[in-house]
């Protein structure tokens, strides 16, 4: 068996973020285009938005608000394991996540409500939370 990979990692602490679903297709909207982290992607089925939930217009609504979990990349497409390695903890200890990738990296949302468990377990993984201060610490308590 693989080692698990000791990572670290970043909280995206600017913003909470949503997660939508639009129309297959829809425009992409300006709104889910702003903000220090956003993802647009789009399938047969579906346009799923990731953007700071203080973007969504009234009409639209998220179910949960997420935060942002950043691998600190970047990393070559010949390692395997990292994503594995990051979410691991948190799938064995029941907190549901929503992955995704990007050329350099990972980033990783948890449901605001598991953020403290979430950091908890990656970092009795071994995982480090960067910058070791603890400016995120009152996002968690």
């Amino acid at each position: 068996m693989v080692e698990r990979q000791r990572l670290r990692f970043r909280w995206l602490t600017k913003s909470l973020y949503a997660i939508v679903r639009l129309a297959p297709d829809a425009a992409v909207p300006e709104w889910a285009t702003r903000g220090e982290f956003t993802s647009v992607s789009r399938t047969p089925d579906e346009l799923s938005i990731v953007c700071p939930i203080e973007n969504l217009p009234a009409d639209v609504s998220s179910p949960h608000r997420w935060i942002c979990l950043k691998l600190e990349g970047p990393f070559s497409f010949s390692q395997t394991g990292v994503l594995l390695s990051f979410i691991e903890p948190l799938s064995s200890t029941g907190i549901p996540i929503f992955a995704i990738s990007t050329f350099d990296t990972d980033y990783v949302l948890v449901q605001e409500e598991y953020a403290g468990m979430a950091i908890g377990a990656l970092q009795e993984a071994g995982h480090e939370l960067s910058p070791r201060d603890n400016s995120s610490r009152k996002l968690i308590e």
